[in-house]
């Protein structure tokens, strides 16, 4: 967790082949999310988050146009350093509703996840 992005893309390939070996397959992810779609290969377990998927969307578009603005390097790095400070908010937010979600988390402790 998190394991949005290219970590999810890649993760992918890795549970579809597990399915194909008889395998069941629980994805847990946050109801807002870039790349985590449900499919009729895993049991999708999703969780509530306080943020919306506009504001997670402006937010990658924003991260995007700042590492290529002009400016001084340091200036540059600076933007950088505070978008990831940010996004690793966010991801802590995001991380913190998913271990106070008791409904998911007895589901899991029940399931042996």
């Amino acid at each position: 967790v998190p394991v949005d992005g290219s970590r999810w893309l890649s993760m992918r390939e890795v549970l579809d082949g597990l399915r194909e070996k008889g395998h069941e397959i629980v994805v847990v992810a946050p109801e807002i999310n870039m790349h985590i779609k449900p499919t009729k290969n895993f049991v999708m377990k999703m969780y509530p988050t306080p943020f919306t998927q506009e504001e997670v969307d402006a937010s990658i578009h924003s991260f995007s146009r700042e590492v290529f603005e002009e400016g001084s390097i340091l200036e540059r790095f600076l933007k950088v350093y505070q978008r990831l400070k940010s996004i690793s908010v966010v991801s802590l937010t995001v991380c913190t509703h998913l271990l106070y979600n008791k409904e998911l988390v007895r589901y899991l402790e029940e399931s042996k996840f």
